[in-house]
């Protein structure tokens, strides 16, 4: 049996803590820098959100299969009307719909 503690696993999580907690403190530390904050930097922050949405529905998107392509289709046009937490339930409920009915 494996041993529960493995220093190696430690320092990876610890590697990711300290990482994490860079980058977090190293944006806020830029921001207080700033007496306003410039056009170019506040587009970019702008679209942050958009770049993290998209790292996290891209690789389903292509390696998830035809429904859940659907469902994210759906989903993008449900997103145009609906708040979040809706638009979460109709992606969920048309990729559930297809798998039991279709595939």
């Amino acid at each position: 049996m494996e041993s529960l503690f493995r220093p190696d696993m430690l320092l990876i999580i610890l590697g990711g803590a300290v990482a994490t907690y860079l980058t977090r403190i190293a944006g806020y530390v830029m921001i207080k820098r700033f007496k306003t904050i410039p056009p170019r930097v506040e587009a970019g922050l702008n679209a942050v959100p958009a770049a993290v949405l998209t790292t996290l529905v891209a690789p389903a998107a292509l390696t998830g299969g035809l429904e859940t392509a659907i469902a994210l289709l759906v989903a993008l046009l449900a997103g145009l009307r609906v708040s979040g937490l809706t638009l979460i339930a109709i992606g969920w409920a048309v990729a559930m719909a297809i798998r039991h009915f279709i595939l």
